[in-house]
């Protein structure tokens, strides 16, 4: 071989696509590939010419525009282009230009078509575009997962019990027994045969132990009145992991499975438990099962271990987001109890909120507590305040030592500025709403999330409902919500390197929850605010927002593989910090993510930088913050 061929078969040994590529192949493509200089300026591909080569930077930059002259990328030395002309119809779908005196490696068509077509590892690093890659990352992962693809109708094995309303629990509890269940579901009664009998209850071994022996009820006492009315149930095509969160966000054993709205069998905790081998419904039940703060706190290396568990068995972020924020939830709800327990009932019914990452559900293990109180509109500070206090102060203090430290901006029931009758925050919203200071909405972005854990919770979803409707309808609101979104930037250079952080603890790493999981949230939440999508987690608001077609074609899609890649990334990052026994946190270094996590990483990020653009355009009065 000629020095020359040499030196390019040493670079591609080093490049992604081709390292797992034999030496003889290597000398095959060294031999057929043609070097070619352009200049700072030149113009390298035009849209729609004919594409021969495949385009490999050697050194310099360049940047690929779409063909409206839009900026979609930029490439230094390692990355590729022209792939996706060449598979599709041997013709430039992106313009390229030299950005900087640059050299290229060009592999001709005919050795490119061969390569990807004949080794699995090359085509799985050079995807069609960008997109196409970051999507199936997502995808690969999904569907390694079986909580992911399992549907539920799959967990029904045996025959399920359909009582009516009228039958005796005595005879209930036989037909339990003879069928070796432990619930029946109690069913309609109609005068005509071929009528479906619709659900309206739930009786489990439980109930008939508590609300009938227990309390010294008749045998022959009819079921409906100890039945559960208000179930919790799914539809048999939807997924094990929805009725594993349903589980946990319910607390329940017994799950009803549904066609079309007709009982067809019941998910039980067992069943679950054959996909779910952490048992984070498990922690759950520990956490209700808790009869003081000293055995709430010993929880949490369950939850850690949770966490760890969901992460080594491939759950998605969706699944480890809205798990943890359930355990999050479940330690204020036991916390309010022993509360009320400790301090005697409320003197005017109350609203527990939580705001942030855990009322999104995509709460993960570094978090603090955000909350804060809705008190009725009949509270009296001079009567009342006192016992609010105290339970407050209760209540946080034992989130922090569970784990959910204080929050350093004071966001927390213990604030008194965050403890309003509704109608107070009814007017808080509407002056955010009506008068969009920038300052002011900055420290509120927080309180636009938020979800009622105990109490009268209806009272969450009545500003839910204000926010929704109001703020769809205030465009200057939308723009100052707008531009408080773009303060947080992915960490792309100009060549689309990384940009590290450079002093202090975490220099030369890249905090994945500042740079971006928050501005891909904050980002989503100003779009679903200006549909009046009353979602709460990114991912759902995004499902409203692609069902709308509130975005450009294909914008949903990509910022929810977007939000996932960038989201397990992090995930990942504190699992391993963890298993080394360090203290998690959200900073990666990316020299020690694979080239594949690297190249995904900065498509996602790309997404990000694209849609803050989008942002920044759609919504124009954000001009009048600048």
């Amino acid at each position: 071989m000629q020095a020359e061929q040499i030196e390019i078969m040493e670079f591609l040994r080093k490049q992604a696509p081709f390292r797992a590529l034999d030496n003889k192949v290597l000398e095959q493509i060294a031999s057929r590939t043609d070097v070619a200089y352009f200049k700072a300026g030149t113009r390298i591909m035009t849209f729609d010419e004919p594409v021969t080569d495949w385009h490999l930077i050697r050194s310099g930059a360049v940047e690929v525009y779409r063909r409206t002259g839009e900026l979609y990328d930029r490439l230094t030395v390692g990355d590729y282009f022209g792939q996706f002309g060449l598979l599709r119809d041997k013709r430039v779908r992106f313009p390229a230009t030299a950005v900087e005196d640059t050299l290229v490696y060009l592999i001709p068509e005919s050795l490119f078509t061969e390569l990807f077509e004949k080794h699995e590892s090359f085509a799985d690093q050079v995807e069609l575009e960008d997109r196409t890659r970051l999507k199936q990352a997502v995808a690969r992962q999904n569907e390694s997962n079986q909580l992911m693809t399992s549907r539920v109708e799959n967990l029904l094995h045996r025959e399920q019990l359909n009582v009516p309303v009228t039958m005796s629990v005595q005879e209930v509890a036989n037909r339990m027994i003879a069928m070796e269940v432990t619930c029946a579901l109690v069913v309609t009664e109609s005068d005509q045969p071929m009528a479906a009998s619709r659900l309206v209850g739930i009786v489990t071994d439980k109930d008939i132990r508590i609300r009938l022996v227990a309390t010294g009820l008749p045998h022959n006492t009819p079921v409906e009145q100890i039945m559960t009315t208000r179930i919790a149930s799914i539809e048999h095509h939807q997924y094990v992991f929805e009725a594993m969160l349903m589980m946990l966000r319910f607390n329940v054993h017994h799950l009803p499975v549904l066609r079309h709205g007709l009982p067809v069998g019941v998910v039980t905790l067992p069943d679950i438990m054959r996909y779910e081998s952490q048992n984070s419904l498990f922690v759950v039940r520990s956490i209700f099962r808790a009869r003081n703060i000293d055995e709430l706190k010993v929880l949490r290396p369950q939850v850690v271990a949770c966490f760890s568990r969901m992460v080594a068995e491939d759950a998605n972020s969706h699944m480890i987001g809205t798990a943890m924020a359930v355990i999050g939830r479940s330690f204020k709800q036991r916390l309010l109890e022993l509360a009320e327990q400790q301090f005697g009932p409320p003197p005017v019914p109350y609203c527990f909120l939580a705001l942030g990452s855990m009322a999104r559900e995509e709460q993960l293990i570094v978090t603090d507590q955000d909350n804060a109180l809705i008190l009725d509109n009949r509270y009296n500070p001079k009567e009342h305040e006192e016992y609010f206090v105290r339970l407050s102060n209760f209540v946080c203090d034992g989130l922090n030592d569970c784990g959910y430290v204080h929050c350093e901006g004071g966001i927390m029931a213990v604030n008194p500025k965050w403890r309003k009758t509704l109608k107070q925050w009814q007017d808080s919203f509407r002056d955010w709403i009506e008068n969009p200071a920038r300052e002011v909405l900055l420290n509120t972005f927080i309180f636009f999330d938020l979800q009622g854990v105990w109490g009268q919770t209806q009272w969450a979803e009545q500003l839910n409902h204000f926010v929704a409707d109001k703020a769809s309808r205030s465009p200057l609101f939308l723009s100052a919500m707008a531009r408080g979104a773009l303060g947080r930037t992915p960490p792309l250079g100009f060549f689309r390197s990384f940009v590290m952080e450079e002093d202090g603890v975490h220099s030369r790493t890249i905090n994945m929850k500042r740079r971006g999981t928050a501005p891909l949230a904050d980002l989503i939440r100003v779009h679903a605010l200006a549909m009046g999508s009353l979602a709460h987690n990114s991912f759902d608001r995004l499902a409203d927002l692609e069902e709308a077609n509130f975005l450009p074609q294909g914008m949903a899609a990509d910022l929810a593989d977007a939000l996932e890649l960038i989201a397990m990334v992090r995930i990942r990052h504190q699992a391993r910090d963890l298993e080394a026994g360090r203290e998690p946190d959200n900073n990666i270094e990316p020299d020690n993510l694979s080239d594949f996590e690297r190249k995904t990483l900065k498509d996602a990020f790309q997404v990000l930088n694209n849609a803050q653009k989008s942002l920044r355009f759609r919504y124009q009065n954000l001009r009048a913050y600048e």
